[in-house]
């Protein structure tokens, strides 16, 4: 007991004498300047009194009360709303995202093959004008060729290229690859190459066929026309398509709009503006004077627009085959021109102003031609993952192009974009015959060949300009090579996600997958 008590006094004794050295050196601690000396007296008169502690503890409390209240009650309320099928906040924007994505898929097409995929959507359109082929190993010769065709004021001239110019495309692959493997004789017949036109029977009965092809095409179009647009209302429906096609979605209702673009002012914005009311009538539906009178002279004989154009030359497939190798550019340069005349004469006797643009690719081995009429546009990503452009934009305000068509006598205007006579807003397409007979709007191709051993590519992307309205190349590359083991490759993704970024253009996107350079042929799965 007495060790006890001898313990608790001296354990007493030792905290009193340390509490009055404590107590002493905070009150006599001197800081090292002014400023501080001032800050602890503050704190000492202000903040370390019992009263100002018990307020901050409660405060910090409270404040972690409600922290732990709100992820509680987040969570909670989220598991309810799940279970209801409701969504919660954390999920609106993937709900949101998801309900975009279902509406655009309630009017979409896709093509699978093993090592290609096409997802196209209609989007805002009301209506679909895209077109799309996938045409692999053609006859067995190991040619595969990939297109895209975007249109505007209509479907005709699309489906007239899907149907018309593929198939001839592809007579001309086919019998120039016989030639260049050698089961036909190179050696071609008098005449058919160089400036000579073609003559032979057997293009002949090819041009029966594609005659017949193309009355397919005129007699599916004239009876959706005599369903949904023999009258005035529809016809305007029509132009109203026209003007609003592709890029061209910012243009007013005005008519034509007075400001000349080039500088013009009197005799030159005069003859703007009357170039353009020229144009815009014959956008007007049935009824307007101007396709009145496009009928009458169609019926008297006459075009009334100055001389007639003269049809381009098709030659022999052997023309096209040199040493055994074939010269596929030139190939789909003269088909492309020869169609377009035909869609065009076609096109008037419809007073159908529809037209369309142009993206055709062909693999052959390791070649890779490409070529493009209008803005539909091509990306290559090579083994580096580096975006490669496999075509250009024709585009009214590009240099090339503004020169081209103020020597045709025409003129572009900005209204929203740039637009070829203040109407179209790409520079080169297929039909589009008020623009094209007055050579303000040409279809002469741009051509352009890779070596796929060179540059070994893991994919190319072929897409409409609804795509490019929301994508640059740099970023279309990187998203689809994240999505590469998806069933279409990422075009499906892509073309989702396009729609989602707020397109108001059909969607169309085609994405071919490489391998150490090559194209490996696969069966079709849609």
């Amino acid at each position: 007991m007495e060790d006890e008590l001898e313990d608790k006094i001296l354990y007493q004794t030792l905290s009193k004498s340390h509490m009055k050295l404590l107590s002493k050196f905070a009150v006599g601690v001197t800081p090292l300047n002014s400023s501080l000396s001032y800050v602890w007296k503050v704190m000492r008169v202000y903040l370390l009194k019992p009263e100002v502690l018990i307020a901050g503890l409660l405060i910090c409390l409270f404040v972690l009360y409600l922290q732990a209240a709100e992820v509680w009650s987040r969570g909670f309320i989220g598991r309810i709303s799940n279970s209801l099928g409701l969504g919660g906040k954390a999920g609106g924007r993937s709900g949101k995202l998801s309900m975009l994505a279902s509406a655009a898929e309630k009017n979409s097409w896709d093509e699978r093959t093993t090592g290609s995929a096409v997802y196209a959507v209609q989007g805002r359109r009301a209506k679909m004008e895209d077109r799309f082929v996938i045409s692999e190993d053609i006859n067995n010769s190991g040619i595969s060729l990939f297109a895209i065709f975007d249109g505007h004021g209509g479907e005709y001239a699309a489906e007239y290229a899907k149907e018309v110019l593929i198939k001839n495309i592809h007579q001309k692959l086919m019998q120039s690859s016989a030639i260049a493997d050698g089961k036909e004789s190179p050696v071609p017949k008098p005449g058919p190459c160089g400036d000579a036109p073609e003559e032979k029977n057997d293009d002949e009965k090819d041009a029966d066929k594609s005659s017949d092809k193309e009355q397919e095409v005129n007699e599916r179009y004239k009876l959706n026309a005599h369903n949904g647009n023999n009258d005035a209302s529809a016809a305007v429906q029509r132009r109203q398509s026209f003007r609003k096609s592709k890029t061209e979605d910012t243009v007013g209702t005005g008519g034509a709009a007075g400001g000349a673009t080039n500088g013009g002012v009197g005799a030159a914005a005069s003859s703007n503006q009357l170039l353009e009311n020229d144009l815009l009538s014959k956008y007007m539906g049935n009824q307007s004077p101007a396709r009145q009178q496009v009928k009458k002279n169609l019926l008297n004989g006459t075009s009334g627009s100055g001389p007639a154009p003269v049809k381009p030359k098709t030659y022999d497939a052997r023309c096209y085959v040199q040493n055994g190798s074939i010269n596929f550019g030139k190939i789909i340069t003269d088909e492309v021109l020869a169609a377009d005349y035909d869609l065009v004469e076609a096109a008037k006797k419809l007073s159908d102003f529809a037209g369309t643009t142009a993206l055709i690719a062909v693999i052959h081995r390791s070649k890779l031609i490409v070529a493009n009429v209008g803005d539909s546009r091509g990306v290559m990503c090579d083994h580096k993952g580096n975006a490669i452009p496999l075509s250009f934009d024709h585009k009214p305000q590009q240099v090339r192009e503004q020169k081209r068509i103020a020597d045709a006598g025409g003129f572009i205007a900005f209204k929203g974009v740039w637009r070829v006579a203040g109407i179209l807003a790409t520079s080169r397409a297929l039909g589009d015959y008020p623009l094209k007979e007055k050579n303000l709007v040409i279809a002469n191709p741009d051509v352009l060949s890779f070596d796929l051993i060179d540059h070994r590519p893991q994919f190319l992307i072929l897409a409409s300009d609804g795509l490019w309205d929301t994508f640059t190349n740099e970023e279309a590359v990187a998203f689809v090579r994240e999505r590469l083991d998806e069933p279409h490759f990422g075009a499906k993704s892509i073309a989702l996600q396009s729609y989602n970024r707020g397109s108001v253009d059909n969607i169309t996107v085609l994405v071919i997958v490489l391998k150490n350079g090559r194209y490996e042929i696969g069966s079709s799965s849609n």
